[in-house]
């Protein structure tokens, strides 16, 4: 007996598979971010702002 995948599930998987890798995209993304500013932040809030690299 053959399996044969349906074009829902196929559907489906591929939904599910995108909202995981969205989610750990914007979580990631959302961490880096974090870490990248912290320094920035950190000067703000001494009083002693530095302007910020050129890329």
């Amino acid at each position: 007996m053959e399996k044969k995948i349906t074009l829902v599930q196929t559907v489906a998987t591929a939904g599910v598979f995108s909202a995981i890798s969205f989610w750990y995209g914007f979580m990631f993304g959302r961490e880096s971010s974090r870490k990248e500013l912290s320094h920035l932040i950190e000067d703000l809030r001494r009083g002693n702002p530095t302007p910020p690299p050129h890329s």
